[in-house]
């Protein structure tokens, strides 16, 4: 079950009280800016995690068109339904939004300017309470080698005999994603098996997709590509 702090009073609660009670992932946006993204992003990753633990989710935001545009070029799916649905409520915003009734989970805001194609990935990896500099050059380049590393990687593992996601694997990342959305916990895991000597190709090809559900980074987008 998702355990999630909630910013109203710094302390972690249960996402949603049921694990199958429909739940709506509510996205407080007011500017068109990249702080106001990733707080479209971290509802995105948030409705995935739910969604992965078996909770129906509705996803609510009204992004201005051009925020809506930058948002589909980083993978994040549109939103749905309307603020009025039914189910219990987590809104996710910017510390310094307009405050609302329930569940807070707050993002912090994100400084400078980077490739769209890198952006999922440079914000994924960083806490969502911790704000994103992104001139930080070391910080992208890093990005940019791991994400083309492991997608190649991945495109090569998928061609070994087939193998399940080791269960201890499984356990740590959605221990990882579990604990208060732990999305740099879960890149992390990912790291260690991508090593892992204990870990058969096929299997690492399974854990990469399984991941990715959460992820959104394309993981499996090269395989059978021409290499």
């Amino acid at each position: 079950m998702l355990r999630i702090t909630d910013a109203r009073t710094g302390e972690p609660i249960d996402a949603v009280p049921a694990r199958r009670s429909l739940t709506r992932v509510e996205a407080h946006v007011e500017r068109d800016d990249l702080s106001a993204l990733r707080v479209l992003l971290v509802a995105d990753v948030l409705a995935r995690t739910l969604e992965l633990g078996g909770t129906p989710v509705v996803t609510v935001a009204d992004p201005p068109p051009e925020l809506r545009a930058r948002a589909d070029a980083l993978g994040i799916r549109r939103a749905e339904g309307d603020r009025s649905g039914a189910g219990p409520a987590l809104h996710v915003l910017a510390p310094d939004a307009t405050a609302v009734d329930g569940i807070r989970i707050e993002v912090a805001p994100v400084h400078g300017t980077a490739d769209p194609a890198l952006l999922r990935m440079v914000l994924l990896a960083a806490p969502r309470r911790q704000s994103v500099d992104l001139a930080a050059a070391a910080g992208l380049d890093g990005a940019r080698e791991t994400l083309a590393r492991w997608r190649k990687s991945v495109a090569t593992w998928a061609t070994r005999p087939s193998k399940p996601v080791p269960e201890r694997v499984r356990q740590e990342l959605r221990a990882a994603w579990e604990d208060d959305l732990d999305v740099p916990a879960v890149l992390e895991v990912l790291r260690r098996v991508e090593h892992a000597d204990d870990v058969p190709d096929g299997a690492r090809f399974e854990t990469y997709a399984y991941a990715d559900r959460l992820l959104g980074l394309e993981l499996t987008r090269d395989i059978g590509a021409q290499r």
